[in-house]
């Protein structure tokens, strides 16, 4: 029975790093194939949601991010001051 479970455990953890990490094109059209199955309602408002958004995933991380208003461009410098330890080995 634990292993059974532990196995439930990884494959849903499994399923949803696939479904994170794949592409928005492939996650809408998966999302489009999965929405034929009749499935609870929670699960098919999800999967409405997922194939019905755009490419822009609104965060910074990846190509199709779109700019936010008032987003600073410019490259700022970091300064590094170095500590002396006072500590003694």
């Amino acid at each position: 029975m634990q292993n059974a479970i532990v196995t439930l455990i990884v494959l849903c953890s499994f399923a949803y790093a696939a479904w994170a990490l794949m592409p928005s094109k492939t996650r809408r059209g998966l999302a489009e194939l999965l929405m034929r199955l009749p499935l609870p309602g929670f699960v098919a408002s999800r999967l409405q949601w997922a194939a019905r958004r755009s490419n822009a995933c609104g965060c910074d991380g990846c190509d199709q991010a779109v700019p936010k208003k008032g987003a600073a461009t410019d490259a700022k410098t970091i300064k590094i001051h170095r500590v002396k330890s006072t500590l003694k080995a």
